[in-house]
């Protein structure tokens, strides 16, 4: 089972127990977290699409660290001219490691069934 879920603006596809790198999230090391906005769900075979997400399925993921990237190294030159500058930089990242796919179709807890007797 795999999911295509959007996490701080970017796409990742996971699945169970896949570390992931995304972008700085304000949260702190070992909470946990849930993605709402899964674009796509395939459960073996059975792909379900969202228009644009799918309704009731949600990606639950824990916090492992946060991290500096690689440097990335910006050179600028301009030939003939004597102009070079050179700048760096690292990218603030958090490595996620996701905990379980949660589809649309998934079990209700107990207070929707008390809501239930209600209406009969």
């Amino acid at each position: 089972m795999y999911a295509i879920v959007e996490i701080a603006g970017q796409q990742f596809k996971v699945s169970k127990d896949l570390k992931v790198y995304v972008h700085r999230l304000a949260v702190e090391e070992g909470a946990k977290v849930s993605f709402d906005k899964v674009l796509l769900l395939d459960d073996n075979g059975n792909v379900t699409l969202g228009a644009p997400a799918v309704e009731g399925a949600s990606v639950e993921a824990k916090v492992l660290q946060h991290l500096k990237g690689d440097k990335v190294i910006v050179f600028k030159k301009k030939r003939r001219k004597g102009y070079k500058k050179k700048n760096g930089h690292r990218q603030s990242l958090t490595q996620i490691v996701i905990e379980g796919i949660v589809a649309g179709g998934a079990p209700k807890k107990k207070a929707t069934k008390k809501a239930e007797a209600t209406e009969e």
